[in-house]
């Protein structure tokens, strides 16, 4: 496997994005149980303005190499995702 490759699976990618932080949470918590690694996005001042969450909404990203795997979890996991969550957002942001 080349250092690219090895790179470009390394990036960071949107799973989905959720409108409310604390739902994020639990559904990167679910994902890091499974052995996922998760990071959770959001323009929002750090924390001390969680109404710009409602704007642009958190992130929550995974591993490229990781993406299949997550969503086939978010798919099986039975109240997972609700209707706040925007399934499969791949954007190919970081």
């Amino acid at each position: 496997m080349s250092r690219e490759h090895d790179a470009k699976s390394s990036e960071p990618v949107v799973l989905t994005t959720f409108m409310n932080r604390i739902e994020a949470e639990l559904v990167a918590g679910k994902l890091r149980d499974a052995g996922i690694e998760t990071v959770l996005r959001s323009d929002d001042a750090g924390g001390m303005e969680p109404n710009l969450a409602l704007v642009r909404g958190v992130w929550l990203l995974v591993r490229r190499r990781d993406l299949e795997r997550a969503r086939e979890l978010l798919e099986t996991e039975p109240g997972l995702l609700d209707s706040d969550a925007e399934a499969g957002g791949d954007r190919g942001e970081s």
